[in-house]
């Protein structure tokens, strides 16, 4: 029965697969693979990238060249896919993709989704919270419609043991008050789980490291990915893990088992 669900912010596809993506993606069994920042257009990836370890993928690209750009790799066939929430500021850079399975029993969705940086000046800032203003409503209302399991690269730390210098990042984008009460409103009143957490109450779990000093190999790292996921299925989840073994990009893959099947 178990589902394995795997995140991870690439960087960029084609340099991800340079450093080892495709074998590692081969060894891990996953079920299905949420991936962000592809960095890619469709005729890059066409017959490169479009399946990884027998997964087919469904993206949702950008209009720019080499920029953002989101997939979702999955063993079973959707019933439907879904590409962009019908905002055409964010559905241009390529943020949201979600895959639908539905039974007679079951009304559940599989969502890949990049949330915008804002740590390159005011605008980008300004932006990412025009983008949460915009995706609380739709993933509020989703929650009610359906079960839901969104993986990706949300940019935020939300508490202060989710990133290594939380003092002195207070005022630095991906920690901010505003973004974190967001994130705390999501979780307390949209209802959506934080489910690393449920598994994993501990320090020093990170999921990015800056490319400045040695932030890396002394784990001085921020958990920006996440899995968010509605209470009933949040609750079959029963092991995590953060692959730091290989590095394939700036962040490290987020593994998570959960005990049900498609």
């Amino acid at each position: 029965m178990a589902f394995r669900l795997v995140t991870l912010n690439l960087n960029g596809i084609r340099s991800a697969a340079s450093k080892g993506l495709l074998e590692w993606a081969q060894s891990v069994g996953a079920d299905c693979m949420g991936v962000q920042e592809l960095k890619a257009q469709a005729d890059d990836v066409a017959g490169r990238y479009d399946t990884l370890a027998g997964l087919k993928g469904h993206f949702h690209y950008a209009q720019k060249k080499g920029y953002s750009g989101v997939g979702l790799y999955v063993k079973k066939k959707p019933t439907a896919v879904i590409t962009g929430l019908g905002d055409p500021e964010f559905d241009a850079e390529g943020r949201y993709v979600e895959a639908r399975f539905d039974t007679a029993r079951r009304r559940l969705s599989l969502i890949s989704c990049y949330f915008p940086s804002g740590s390159s000046g005011e605008d980008r800032q300004a932006a990412k919270f025009r983008f949460l203003e915009r995706v609380y409503p739709h993933l509020a209302a989703l929650a009610i419609e359906r079960e839901f399991i969104l993986v990706g690269d949300i940019n935020i730390a939300h508490q202060a043991i989710d990133l290594k210098n939380w003092r002195g990042n207070q005022k630095n984008s991906g920690f901010l008050p505003e973004e974190r009460a967001w994130m705390t409103r999501l979780l307390d009143e949209a209802g959506l789980v934080d489910v690393f957490r449920t598994l994993n109450p501990h320090p020093d779990q990170y999921t990015w490291w800056s490319n400045r000093g040695q932030a890396w190999a002394k784990n001085v790292g921020w958990r920006i990915d996440y899995h968010l996921a509605t209470a009933g299925i949040a609750q079959t989840a029963r092991q995590a893990s953060i692959f730091k073994d290989q590095k394939f990009s700036d962040h490290a893959p987020l593994t998570i088992d959960y005990d049900f099947s498609l």
